[in-house]
């Protein structure tokens, strides 16, 4: 129980329908999924949490050294996934959580039988034969923007990251949720996030997978999708009719329909 105050762990749904898990990105926390839960609840049993750092989570738990990689975020996934004794479940990662999403399914491939990446990205800054969208140089401003000041650029890039400036109660709401995570740890996640290169653990992954990107989406261009699709064996890429980087959000048609078509074919 320990685990499940740690992560602030939410159950809710078909008590005795499969498991779904649910993940957030950088600088938010289990409310970004608001919008799919309603979709998937009738018939699945749907897990949310907060990684450690982030909305409810217990900060006392935060220590730097284990959240420095993804590996101890990977390791938040499997911990709750043991402690609620889940088996072959679907794990819906966001954004970077997708990549903590396969190092979990390969820790622990009885807790894991499928992944739904939603915009995944496994490396940010670009390199020899492959786009991240991002060169070494604008990774590095980021987050020295980041270090300076923490508040005032989440006010700029959270918009940007949402898209959709047409809307922009989107853009404020992510800025919201940025400016509620604490500095010092948003810091650790960002530089785990940004720096990370989870490329060649792609190959590792085994189980049915989907992977979802949008048309235009700063952070993950479709140059990523299409990498991680391939590296990805019998994976299935679905371009979903939103923009930015957070569909879940701008776009919650398309995107609960593209999960649950692939929940559907799993059972």
């Amino acid at each position: 129980m320990d685990i499940l105050r740690r992560n602030h762990v939410t159950v809710t749904g078909n008590p005795d329908g499969p498991a779904v898990v649910l993940a957030h990105g950088f600088g938010c926390d289990q409310n970004m999924w608001r919008l799919t839960v309603p979709a998937l609840a009738d018939v699945h049993r749907v897990v949310l949490f907060d990684y450690v750092g982030c909305g409810r989570s217990d900060l006392s738990a935060f220590r730097e050294d284990r959240y420095a990689s993804l590996d101890g975020y990977a390791q938040d996934v499997v911990e709750i996934a043991e402690a609620l004794d889940l088996r072959d479940a679907t794990f819906v990662g966001h954004s970077v959580s997708a990549m903590a999403g396969v190092l979990a399914a390969r820790r622990a491939p009885e807790r894991f039988g499928a992944l739904v990446m939603v915009a995944p990205s496994p490396r940010y800054i670009d390199d020899e034969g492959y786009r991240g969208g991002f060169t070494t140089a604008d990774i590095d401003e980021l987050l020295d923007s980041l270090d300076s000041n923490y508040l005032g650029w989440s006010a700029a890039m959270a918009p940007m990251i949402m898209g959709n400036p047409e809307r922009p109660e989107l853009g404020e709401e992510l800025t919201r949720s940025f400016c509620a995570t604490d500095p010092d740890m948003a810091r650790v996640f960002a530089r785990t996030t940004f720096l990370s290169d989870s490329r060649d653990d792609l190959k590792s992954v085994t189980v049915p997978t989907l992977v979802l990107e949008c048309t235009q989406d700063m952070i993950a261009p479709r140059e990523v999708g299409a990498f991680v699709h391939r590296q990805i064996p019998g994976s299935t890429l679905v371009t979903l009719d939103a923009t930015g980087h957070c569909p879940h959000l701008s776009a919650p048609e398309a995107t609960n329909r593209a999960i649950t078509g692939f929940l559907t074919g799993l059972r």
